[in-house]
């Protein structure tokens, strides 16, 4: 059995370019599918918040729409409800990696305003990228790539091919030109070579140890490369 970090936000919202606050938080199938593909396979997993805070469920996550119908959204709310450990929070700032066997970060809008800027986060994230140890982030979870910085201030995963959320995607749901920066445009930015797939299909990119997907429908594949290398 191995356990398994992962690293959710602690944000509720996401501040627009005009000052709005989005009410967001991280979105539900990016948890709950690969919840249920880890501890289905005899996995733990352990929950981490900045500050420890219960993270916030974006609604809009929760939806039928958002699931392929009723049936499936009923199914990633159950797994939330049987998803204790989304209660009870470990702090970020106090996670020793040395604990973990792999560690995953899944998006919502709610990483593009806390850990995009979390010094905590982007240590840890250096360190697991250094470790050899699966590192999976997926969605809007690469923001917390951004944090990563090294002391001669380059991003430790310059180089490194990414799947992320897309500008493409972000202009679709309708909130890019609202937002006040896109995902994909500043990852590029920082050199990160992000590898951009068809809008809303899965798309998982693997570099060494690192594992990362596109959008929500990216989640349960990502997963599974993750118990690839766990086995």
């Amino acid at each position: 059995m191995s356990k398994i970090l992962f690293v959710l936000t602690g944000a509720d919202h996401w501040t627009l370019a005009d000052g709005t606050e989005h009410p967001t938080g991280f979105w539900a199938e990016e948890a709950a599918a690969p919840y249920e593909a880890f501890t289905a396979a005899g996995h733990e997993v352990v929950v981490a918040t900045p500050g420890g805070v219960v993270p916030t469920v974006d609604r809009g996550s929760l939806a039928p729409e958002a699931n392929g119908g009723p049936e499936g959204a009923a199914r990633v709310a159950a797994t939330l409800d049987a998803f204790a450990q989304l209660r009870t929070p470990i702090r970020l700032e106090d996670v020793d990696l040395a604990e973990y066997d792999a560690v995953f970060y899944p998006g919502g809008h709610g990483p593009m305003e806390d850990l995009a800027v979390n010094a905590d986060s982007g240590r840890l994230l250096i360190d697991a990228l250094g470790s050899g140890k699966p590192l999976a982030v997926v969605c809007h979870g690469p923001a917390a790539l951004l944090a990563a910085v090294g002391e001669d201030g380059t991003n430790a995963f310059a180089g490194y091919r990414v799947a992320a959320f897309t500008d493409a995607e972000e202009t679709q749901a309708g909130l890019a030109d609202r937002a006040k920066w896109l995902l994909e445009t500043r990852l590029r930015e920082e050199g990160v070579d992000v590898q951009a797939g068809e809008p809303w299909t899965p798309h998982v990119v693997v570099d060494r140890n690192l594992i990362t997907g596109q959008n929500p429908a990216s989640s349960a594949p990502l997963a599974t490369e993750v118990l690839k290398r766990l086995s």
